[in-house]
């Protein structure tokens, strides 16, 4: 009784930072699929020409935010210290003189603000950096195989799309900020605000409304920079406003110090490259989903943007976690970060569960906003997309828990390990088995998604294992006890 008391406490003190958290990754992904929605309206041309530039400018952007997703855990944990010396000095204060621990607090402080400041140097240099690759990417997407017409249409998106990257990387590393700082509520509202914002826009630009120049789909790119300078400057002014981030908000990222900005690229690069190793197998495995035929393709298409949305969750839930372990280390709370895992874990199982059960009882229901059960057309996608969905009812949920894993060790500022685990776990085991079991033992469609399965499965034990084993080991180091389980 006493495990479960705690086990909701926790639980709820978790989702305090991981339901904003996860309504805005929600928020994010209804900003993407309110420009597919309006690059449809154009017409199949400019469908394909803007999903290209899209699929382009989101490899680069999620690169670029997993080299500043370490700056929450830093600034978590430097709060805490601060915190820590405040309440030290909090008990010594009778005494009205200035001590160590004041000095120490107010150099946490200066730490908080050292970190936005590298945050926002390593923003800049990737958003630059990723801008000029993008428009590189671009002119050369004939030379990638892409039809001319459709490369030509891409290339002007993305044109428009390449200076909306910084400010992207500078929302991002003030999110970071916010969130290590336990202060994420103005996210969700931002982000909600910046669709119903960016539907206007893309509106007023494609079709030239207020005597502006009619863009088509160049406009939907104009319109997403916009989205993103426009967010930036709205959470820039929230913290502004917000006395306790106010104070150690600084944005002249000139003035940073290098070993710090070295520091955080030095943890940020893993996870760069685990988010890009990530997608990058999905990527794979799309293509040989597509070898069976469109109908094949069509079913993976539609299962894998459902796992997508509860993906979603899960990051929520990643990012929760590790900001709450980088803070508890920091107070030296051994037991509180192992206790984090679980609680993390049980309220994905929670999420995966109640959503799998919607999948076997309703296939129907949850995969008519993408097939018509009365088209013929589309009857054979819908048979193959209906047998998939007890296999990704299993597979989310180890795709929660990897993705909690990585969050888990980035909270220990291990993000080599989260990376070469992925590696693992995706290509030297997920990609050969899903191989395997789709063509020599003829699984076909299915085979993949078992492949995919398996591949996620051994990721998140590897992951997890990882971090009960750290976590053992710093505590024996600093000779204070961690329970087991």
């Amino acid at each position: 009784m006493q495990q479960l008391t705690t086990l909701v406490r926790d639980g709820r003190a978790l989702a305090a930072l991981a339901v904003p958290l996860a309504l805005t990754q929600l928020a994010q992904v209804a900003l993407t699929t309110t420009d597919t929605v309006m690059m449809g309206a154009l017409g199949t041309g400019a469908l394909a020409a803007g999903g290209l530039a899209l699929v382009i400018f989101n490899q680069l952007r999620t690169m670029g935010v997993g080299l500043v997703t370490s700056v929450g855990n830093q600034v978590a944990a430097a709060a805490a210290r601060a915190e820590k010396a405040e309440g030290a000095e909090g008990a010594e204060g009778a005494e009205g003189a200035e001590g160590p621990e004041q000095t120490a607090a107010a150099g946490s402080g200066d730490e908080v603000r050292g970190l936005v400041r590298a945050a926002m140097a390593v923003a800049t240099i990737a958003g630059l950096a990723g801008a000029v690759l993008m428009v590189l990417i671009g002119q050369a997407a004939t030379l990638l195989g892409q039809d001319a017409d459709v490369a030509h249409r891409a290339q002007g998106m993305l044109a428009a799309l390449a200076p909306g990257l910084l400010p992207c990387l500078w929302f991002q590393a003030i999110r970071q900020f916010t969130v290590g700082m336990r202060r994420p509520q103005a996210l969700l509202r931002i982000t909600i605000a910046s669709v119903a914002v960016n539907a206007g826009l893309n509106w007023i630009f494609i079709h030239g409304t207020w005597g502006l120049p009619k863009l088509g789909l160049t406009g939907i790119g104009v319109a997403t920079s916009s989205v993103h300078l426009l967010s930036f400057l709205a959470l820039h002014a929230s913290a502004r406003r917000d006395p306790r981030l106010a104070s150690r908000l600084s944005l002249d990222f000139w003035r940073a110090d290098a070993p710090t900005v070295r520091r955080l690229l030095g943890l940020g690069t893993p996870i760069a490259a685990t988010y890009g190793s990530e997608a990058g197998f999905f990527s794979v495995t799309a293509l040989l989903a597509g070898s069976f035929g469109a109908a094949a393709l069509a079913a993976h298409t539609a299962v894998n943007q459902l796992i997508y949305i509860v993906f979603q969750v899960a990051v929520g839930l990643s990012h929760a976690a590790s900001i709450n372990v980088s803070r508890e280390l920091a107070l030296g709370e051994y037991t509180a970060a192992r206790r984090i895992r679980n609680t993390a874990l049980a309220c994905g199982a929670v999420v995966t569960t109640l959503v799998g059960i919607a999948y076997l009882t309703l296939p129907e229901l949850v995969l008519r906003p993408y097939f018509d059960p009365d088209t013929a057309a589309d009857q054979q996608g819908l048979h193959i997309a209906t047998g998939l969905l007890a296999v990704v009812a299993l597979l989310q949920f180890f795709d929660c828990a990897q993705n909690i894993g990585v969050g888990l060790l980035r909270g220990l500022d291990d993000t080599r390990s989260g990376f070469r685990i992925t590696l693992v776990g995706y290509w030297l085991v997920g990609l050969p088995a899903a191989w395997l079991l789709a063509y020599p033992l003829g699984g076909e469609t299915r085979g993949l998604w078992l492949g995919l399965l398996l591949g996620l499965a051994t990721t998140a034990v590897l992951l997890l294992r990882r971090y009960g084993l750290a976590l053992t080991t710093r505590s024996a180091l600093t000779h204070q006890p961690a329970a087991t389980g």
